[in-house]
């Protein structure tokens, strides 16, 4: 369906030597199967090409029904990512599908599949576990599906055709560099006892963060300036299976009793994001340490800013998810209009099959010093949900 009114769209556009234009968290649908079924329709009954023509700087007059999945809603941004891009797309005049999947693959599969069956002429996809989608993204390429990877990359499959992130190397290198310049790692002797957190290890994210911040750290480490008391440093051994809040939190209790009971000072935890944060500073509120060590997060989550304002948390990741659904819907008028969506990045994100063309946004830190001004002056926040 799709396809022809693209051709029509192209053809009249030749002939009238036009440039086509392109613009940039638990599981209920947004747009059920019936509604999407009846969506469908009004594009098979388009009006001539003529005036398809003139409409093409909107493309989404055209209607269109966009199939958007999220991971999970057990986690705050993945709330806020899914309610920005529905917004973003509505407000472009597309319909939208959007489910969350509650971490389960098998749930997300599924989703992605009945997306297909019902319709949908493009597909923004937050993969829980990147190489787990082979199937489904095989039938939205056969079927002639453009797909777009959120946040995450969709690892080994073809049917990929743009990728929009953060940029996520340097989210592990704003962390790392945090944790220097506050333990002043470059002129203090030491040592200093640190403890590494990261993320699920399906996520191929996980592994920029990581590396990101151990690119800046792991000098310090190899110097002895920077002591990792629970010998866990690999990335295998520090990662957090789902991002879990209470994961992160049985494994700090575990560290804590093993290493720090004795009164032994612990100086700073390296936290990929801000649920493996919150799962730390949980362990370490229960097991009453004299104070709170530098712990770094990612994703400005509420309870963390509290953590931050509390004097708990240190700093955490600002990644504007606003921007985010922003560029990805002009990378869905791109792919609607047969135009090319504007990357920032065409070598870093291969994902097995080839280099993905990707945007990334730039990252940025928040602590107590400027979280009003990032947070709440810029409307990401009010006031009140931080009290």
């Amino acid at each position: 369906m799709k396809r022809k009114l693209i051709s029509a769209v192209l053809c009249v556009a030749m002939v009238a030597t036009m440039l086509v234009g392109c613009g940039s968290k638990t599981e209920e649908a947004a747009a059920p199967a019936a509604e999407a079924t009846e969506e469908a329709a009004p594009a098979e009954e388009a009006a001539p090409a003529e005036e398809a023509a003139t409409e093409e700087a909107a493309p989404a007059e055209a209607g269109g029904l966009i199939g958007v999945a999220m991971p999970t809603k057990d986690l705050q941004r993945w709330n806020q990512d899914g309610t920005n891009m529905k917004a973003e797309l509505e407000a472009a005049g597309y319909e939208v599908d959007l489910q969350y999947a509650s971490n389960d693959v098998a749930t997300q599969v599924s989703q992605i599949e009945t997306m297909i069956s019902n319709g949908c002429e493009a597909l923004v996809i937050a993969s829980i576990d990147g190489d787990s989608l082979g199937t489904p993204l095989a039938q939205a390429k056969e079927a002639g599906i453009p797909v777009i990877a959120y946040d995450r990359l969709i690892m080994n499959s073809d049917a990929v055709s743009y990728y929009a992130t953060f940029d996520n190397y340097m989210v592990g290198t704003k962390q790392g560099e945090y944790i220097e310049e506050k333990l002043d790692l470059k002129n203090a002797a030491g040592p200093f006892n640190m403890e590494i957190f990261t993320g699920d290890p399906g996520d191929n994210n996980a592994r920029f963060f990581y590396q990101g911040a151990m690119d800046v750290l792991q000098k310090y480490i190899d110097e002895g300036k920077i002591v990792v008391k629970s010998g866990s440093t690999e990335f295998a051994d520090v990662a957090t299976a789902e991002w879990s809040t209470e994961k992160a939190q049985n494994r700090m209790d575990a560290i804590i009793s093993s290493n720090y009971n004795d009164g032994t000072k612990l100086d700073a935890v390296l936290c990929s994001n801000d649920s493996t944060a919150q799962g730390v500073t949980n362990a370490i509120d229960a097991a009453g340490m004299d104070a709170f060590p530098i712990i770094t997060g990612q994703d400005c989550d509420i309870t963390s800013v509290k953590n931050m304002i509390a004097g708990k948390q240190s700093m955490s990741i600002f990644k504007d998810t606003r921007t985010l659904a922003t560029k990805t819907v002009e990378m869905v008028n791109a792919l609607m209009t047969g135009g090319e969506a504007e990357v920032n990045d065409t070598e870093t994100y291969d994902n097995g099959t080839g280099v993905i063309p990707s945007y990334l946004c730039e990252p940025v830190f928040a602590d107590v010093s400027n979280y009003k001004e990032l947070l709440i002056d810029s409307g990401y926040y009010t006031e009140d949900q931080l009290k």
